[in-house]
């Protein structure tokens, strides 16, 4: 059972986004309701399929917030103050009723990346990675987070990603809502 702390916001803190906040230390606190987001897909690099050193062995749930999502569909675009979240998960079990199968786990970590060009001027494509994960993979994860280095995330994700840092070839629901709404 995943038990994440939902975060309060004071007055005190800056809000760029209703989907997120950063306190006065410019830590990224903790975004609340993430899961009433739209779900975009679960990635998962297993092990038994890596040489027993892949180097995301989890299941990654991945959710867009629902205002960068409409975005996303009308221009094909991640507007300035999307977020999106990706929840860790073990592999579980490998045997189901259905079969022989990769099944998730326990959960055991969340992440986020934010586009803002305000806060991230000098980061590519004006995105930050952060972690609220702990080193030793318990819960609950951490209330706080601060941006990786760029060079943890952005070169990977600037060289394989197929949407603006995004990897959006991952993620079936972005990519094939891609600029589907009409204008």
């Amino acid at each position: 059972v995943l038990t994440l702390l939902v975060i309060g916001t004071s007055t005190a803190q800056a809000h760029e986004s209703k989907y997120y906040t950063f306190n006065k230390k410019g830590e990224l606190l903790t975004p609340e309701g993430y899961r009433e987001w739209v779900y975009v897909g679960t990635p998962v690099t297993p092990n038994e399929l890596n040489n027993g050193k892949a180097a995301f062995p989890e299941f990654h749930n991945v959710y867009i917030d629902p205002k960068s999502y409409k975005h996303w569909k009308k221009t094909g675009e991640f507007r300035d103050g999307t977020i999106l979240i990706k929840e860790l998960l073990s592999v579980g079990s490998k045997a189901a009723v259905s079969g022989i199968g990769y099944f998730m786990g326990d959960f055991i970590g969340l992440e986020a990346t934010i586009k803002s060009a305000k806060r991230f001027p000098n980061e590519p494509g004006n995105w930050a990675y952060f972690s609220f994960s702990r080193a030793d993979h318990k819960l609950p994860v951490n209330k706080t987070a601060t941006a990786f280095p760029t060079a943890a995330c952005a070169s990977c994700h600037d060289a394989t990603a197929a949407d603006d840092l995004v990897f959006t070839q991952y993620y079936p629901v972005l990519s094939a809502s891609k600029g589907t709404m009409k204008k």
